[in-house]
C-alpha cells in the first residue's frame, strides 16, 4: 500500500488520484471515478468530490492507497 501525503485536512478524490500516479489528468480521474472503477474505504465512491481524511485508504487499477497528513 502505497502513502498520499498531504498538507491540509483533506484531499478531493480526484486531486488524490492525480497525485499517487493513478491517473494522469483530472479529466482521467473523473472517468475511472464515474465508471465505479475507485473504492474508497472497500466501498466503490462516484463522487469525484468525495473529501479524504488522514487515514483514509482508496483503491483503483489494483493498487492501494492510503491518505497520511502531515504538519
Amino acid at each position: 500500500m502505497e502513502t498520499v501525503t498531504i498538507k491540509d485536512d483533506f484531499i478531493k478524490l480526484g486531486q488524490a488520484l492525480k497525485l499517487a500516479g493513478a491517473v494522469m489528468s483530472g479529466v482521467d480521474a473523473k472517468f475511472v471515478i464515474q465508471e465505479g472503477l475507485v473504492k474508497v474505504n472497500g466501498s466503490v465512491e462516484l463522487q469525484r468530490g468525495k473529501k479524504l481524511y488522514d487515514g483514509d485508504s482508496f483503491e483503483y487499477d489494483g493498487k492501494s492507497f492510503t491518505v497520511k497528513t502531515v504538519n
